[in-house]
């Protein structure tokens, strides 16, 4: 029972935290050069994105202090399976791109681990509490290892020109929701909700399921301790999160047939929203990210573009979640040549301001407390504190949200009931 309450209390003063922190006043987060301005050394930055523009931005500025740095970025093929090897190797990386899964425990990262340099360190002068600090993972010994650069969430693309020239409300509540898209499908919609669902681990299913799934686990440490050990009988709560993907199902908001014809959940997905006949596109972040630059990609949006936003699903009658992920984070390899100067960039970098540039460019989540500097992202930031809800800080693991993802697509799909799914959590 003590365990039980203490994680309770830990719930609700995260919530407290988050609200205090959205409301508290600005902290000076002026950048201050600490080492001599002509030093002369490079620093390398690998990780598993193509490319990383938005970075390379923040090169730029950096060398308006340090003129003689210089900085780059590099891809590593199969990424998480050969950091270890270039970790160790002769040209060692300064930061390495970094994901909370790896202190799970997972013997594969073992090696990675140590190489990591404790950000919450004093005397490094982070600015950690410019990052929201559902965002912020602390290991064992209440180290932080990795710092979150973007975050993401999950919700739907809203073509707001197409509610507007129906006539139609944009939905806040789940009842709203099914209405709307009862009013959509009767003005020859084919599917009024689509995204992209071709894959076992079903995008579009999940993105439905899983804010209701976390917020059915959140204040409940006993049932998120079952569903973490894949114990059967927590398939009874994700009850509610898979009746929500069956009746939207049921009700035509979401025709299978139509979502199939996409055939990826990046490029494919954006440019069947711009055709302009989708009403709401469900996704998550990570996809939004790719609007911006898209729109000068498809020619429908070229000629007849219109207004969007990206907005929480409401899933009750109190409206949507906000699920407050982690997702690019950064490490500092402690063993890396020019050390110093590699936490004086990091301590550059993260601050309110370079963060947001970052996020801005890449059309990612901020991770900062300021979520209202984009419009796509600001309907999240005026979700209350008691529906926001960061994963990795509640303890969510990975099998988990694995067997949800399998339940979902199997659900909404239709080859297996609620109650059947129910009844194989953990095995399936």
């Amino acid at each position: 029972m003590k365990k039980v309450t203490c994680a309770i209390l830990g719930v609700v003063s995260m919530a407290l935290l988050i609200s205090c922190n959205k409301g508290n006043e600005k902290v000076d987060e002026t950048f201050k050069p600490s080492l001599d301005l002509e030093t002369k050394c490079q620093i390398r930055v690998v990780g598993d994105y193509s490319n990383f523009e938005a970075l390379e931005k923040e090169f730029d500025r950096f060398n308006q202090y340090y003129p003689n740095v210089a900085l780059s970025y590099e891809k590593i093929d199969d990424y998480t399976n050969n950091l270890a090897t270039v970790l160790e190797g002769n040209n060692k990386p300064n930061i390495f791109f970094s994901y909370a899964a790896w202190t799970a425990g997972d013997a594969k990262y073992s090696t990675i681990i140590p190489h990591m340099e404790d950000l919450s360190d004093a005397s490094l002068k982070m600015n950690l509490k410019c990052i929201r600090p559902g965002l912020i993972n602390h290991d064992a010994n209440n180290k932080v290892l990795m710092v979150p650069v973007f975050s993401r969430t999950y919700g739907t693309l809203v073509n707001n020109n197409l509610f507007k020239k129906e006539g139609i409300n944009i939905p806040t509540t789940w009842n709203e929701l099914l209405e709307a898209c009862a009013s959509f499908a009767e003005k020859g919609y084919k599917s009024p909700m689509m995204g992209y669902s071709l894959k076992d681990s079903s995008c579009l299913m999940n993105t439905i399921a899983y804010p209701s799934f976390v917020a059915t686990l959140a204040p409940n440490p006993e049932a998120l301790k079952k569903a973490n050990d894949l114990d059967p009988s927590a398939g009874e709560y994700m009850r509610d999160a898979l009746n929500k993907v069956k009746q939207l199902v049921d009700n035509k908001a979401i025709n299978i047939e139509e979502c199939d014809k996409i055939t990826d959940n990046y490029t494919k997905v954006i440019l069947r929203f711009y055709e302009g006949d989708v009403p709401m596109m469900i996704c998550a972040g990570d996809t939004v990210s790719g609007t911006k630059k898209r729109e000068k990609e498809s020619e429908a949006f070229i000629n007849n573009p219109f207004e969007y936003s990206y907005l929480p699903i409401p899933l009750n009658d109190k409206g949507g979640y906000f699920i407050d992920s982690p997702s690019i984070q950064f490490s500092v390899n402690k063993d890396c040549e020019n050390l110093d100067m590699t936490n004086e960039f990091m301590r550059f970098l993260i601050r309110t301001e370079e963060l947001n540039n970052m996020a801005s460019l890449k059309r990612l989540v901020t991770p900062t407390n300021e979520l209202s500097f984009d419009p796509v992202y600001a309907s999240f930031g005026k979700i209350p504190a008691d529906r926001t809800f960061s994963p990795e800080a509640l303890g969510i693991k990975d099998p988990l949200v694995k067997q949800l993802r399998i339940a979902s697509y199997k659900v909404g799909r239709g080859d297996l009931t609620v109650d059947e799914t129910v009844a194989q959590y953990g095995s399936l």
